[in-house]
């Protein structure tokens, strides 16, 4: 996801918020901007209270340094059913090779980082912040965030992060350092996710990559209204041990 922001102009047409015990103060998500896609308050703050009220109502942050915390629900939600994940060809053959090792919620902070690091042909800015990467730890310690770690020869080639609530786990980003490794936990977490009992993850916005695995787009009321349900469910206690 990427936008260049003219934050003169467009935050003079956001919802502003920041009072800290006040989250319920989000704006209802049909009133978010349609350019750019989804963007719909400024302020808050990063607490796990936040975060989670956010995530639980269809909203994110995303915001580079120097921005104020930025909080989007694009129109429509890309989501990926984890019985509609897909699997070419050459991703089976990995699979069946069983080329790296799965491990979940062993190391999550050095997954958040290696997503936050520049990437070939990407910029070299990155809205995984310090401030980001505190927030989200927090939330992991809390039980409410995890990742899913690949591994060969004992390194760390791959990996995804995101927040779980219910059934739902909304993911966040994920990286690759070598062929296959990041589908493969994708792969881990549609397979295993689904005898834990999640039923959607989220995907955010329109990604080739996402499509090609199976990703689909939903409308915004209809994701809100999924979301209603899905994060009412309770997954095993067993999930993510």
């Amino acid at each position: 996801m990427s936008y260049c922001l003219d934050l003169n102009h467009d935050l003079d047409n956001l919802y502003s918020f920041g009072l800290k015990d006040h989250v319920d103060e989000f704006p209802p998500v049909i009133t978010a901007l349609s350019y750019p896609d989804g963007l719909l308050a400024a302020g808050g703050d990063l607490e796990p209270k936040t975060l989670l009220t956010a995530y639980s109502r269809g909203i994110f942050p995303w915001f580079e340094e120097g921005q104020p915390i930025l909080w989007w629900s694009p129109n429509p939600r890309l989501v990926l059913y984890l019985d509609k994940f897909k699997k070419s060809r050459s991703l089976t053959k990995t699979l069946r090779k069983n080329v790296f090792n799965i491990s979940f919620d062993t190391a999550f902070s050095e997954v958040m980082r290696s997503c936050s690091l520049p990437r070939m042909g990407k910029s070299q800015s990155s809205w995984i912040t310090e401030e980001m990467m505190e927030a989200y730890e927090t939330l992991h310690h809390q039980g409410h965030a995890h990742s899913v770690e690949c591994w060969r020869e004992g390194k760390l080639v791959g990996g995804l992060y995101g927040v779980s609530i219910g059934a739902v786990f909304f993911g966040e980003s994920m990286f690759s350092l070598v062929t296959d490794a990041s589908k493969v936990a994708l792969a881990t977490l549609c397979s295993i996710g689904k005898s834990w009992g999640y039923l959607l993850i989220d995907c955010q916005v329109e990604s080739p990559h996402l499509l090609s695995l199976g990703a689909e787009e939903m409308a915004r009321s209809t994701f809100s209204e999924k979301l209603k349900i899905f994060t009412k469910i309770n997954i095993k206690n067993t999930a993510w041990q």
